[in-house]
């Protein structure tokens, strides 16, 4: 009864320490809050469409008139400009009124006369990749169409237009995108986003705190009062109330945010709090673990921060993880954010039950057990560091 009553005001000791530090109460309270929604906000249209083009038209021609017709009646791009040279595309392009171009060759309509392939140059503003994608689309299903109509007078004249369409089409498809069938960027990016808001504000409020702490009590790790004996009620006392304040992150996280911006939301809800437990657990006691390496309250900027964005690669949604690596995926294994994004990504957008993301569950198990030992070694070391001061 004794331990409990400990930890009980090691946790309350904790979240008074939270908001007391308006740096922490930012960290720990309004970005888990609100940056799911800036995100979310910025990326609601899903997909990037009408992307301004120009068409450099070297062939002038009837048929390549029609091609351009057809670019331009796809979703994906508007051509608004019909320039006569490539130097004056590259000249919009850099003043940001257009992000791709097309080119088309003086010799397009003798190579197509001749049945020989006529290329054409499609070239897309790489500061952004989905205007690139969206160009290249574009471009692709225009050429896709006239290549079926070209096919269809040249070899099939005369025949009706159920048997032009089998002829030029054998076999009919439908793309649909699995688990994202508007191919969407929210869709395929808030889940992994949402994972990595929550460790690294944690990891930034625990660091705060603990650089705070050595502020405010001479280097100490740990404040003076007779509450703090005992490392594993230091840990587990601090780690309640993050855990606490986090799984109800979490929460918000999964319904509130899903479903307000309409995100994939195929999880059952006890398997993803489940599935959460492990992961807030070892956020916790890692931050424990690297606020060690905090002096002063600013320092924990400079550690954490910058881990994001390798963060989100190692954890193989925005970069195959077949391509890392092995030495970088080893590396990612260190961080619960490499599990929880592929298992909160199986559990929301396809709706695995908590068996079929095992492997990343027992990770983060794991992973919670050895920075839990790792927490308990350091405060045990600052413990006994400030006894033998004292003596």
């Amino acid at each position: 009864m004794k331990s409990l009553i400990n930890i009980l005001q090691i946790a309350a000791a904790e979240f008074r320490f939270i908001m007391r530090d308006h740096g922490v109460v930012l960290f720990v309270f309004f970005v888990p809050l609100l940056y799911p929604l800036l995100y979310a906000f910025i990326y609601t249209n899903e997909t990037v469409r009408e992307v301004p083009v120009a068409v450099v038209d070297n062939a002038g021609s009837e048929l390549s008139r029609k091609f351009v017709r057809m670019i331009d009646a796809t979703p994906e791009v508007s051509v608004v400009a019909n320039c006569v040279s490539v130097a004056e595309a590259e000249r919009m392009n850099k003043l940001g009124d257009i992000y791709g171009i097309v080119v088309i060759p003086d010799d397009f309509d003798r190579t197509l006369a001749n049945g020989e392939q006529a290329i054409i140059g499609v070239y897309a503003d790489m500061a952004g990749m989905l205007y690139y994608k969206s160009t290249l689309l574009g471009a692709t299903n225009a050429s896709l169409a006239l290549n079926k109509e070209l096919k269809a007078s040249r070899f099939y004249t005369g025949a009706t237009a159920r048997q032009e369409a089998i002829a030029t089409q054998p076999v009919a498809y439908d793309y649909i995108p699995l688990f994202n069938p508007q191919g969407g960027f929210a869709s395929f990016l808030m889940p992994a986003v949402m994972m990595l808001i929550l460790q690294q504000t944690l990891m930034l409020g625990l660091g705060m705190v603990g650089g705070g702490t050595r502020e405010r009590f001479n280097g100490l790790a740990l404040p003076t009062a007779r509450i703090y004996r005992n490392p594993f009620h230091i840990v587990w006392g601090k780690t309640l109330t993050y855990f606490l304040i986090y799984m109800l992150m979490a929460v918000y996280m999964f319904t509130v945010v899903t479903y307000i911006f309409g995100l994939p939301s195929l999880g059952d809800f006890w398997t993803f709090v489940a599935f959460m437990v492990p992961y807030v657990l070892a956020c916790g006691y890692m931050g424990i673990t690297f606020s060690s390496f905090v002096y002063r309250r600013e320092d924990c900027i400079l550690l954490f921060v910058f881990m994001s964005v390798p963060l989100l690669f190692l954890s193989g949604i925005s970069w195959p993880s077949s391509a890392v690596p092995e030495f970088w995926k080893w590396i990612g294994m260190l961080f619960p954010s490499t599990f929880a994004v592929n298992g909160y990504v199986r559990i929301n957008s396809m709706g695995a039950t908590l068996g079929q993301v095992s492997h990343e569950f027992i990770g983060l198990w794991i992973q919670a057990g050895v920075y839990f030992l790792i927490s308990v070694m350091f405060y045990r070391r600052e413990l006994h560091s400030r006894l033998h001061k004292k003596r």
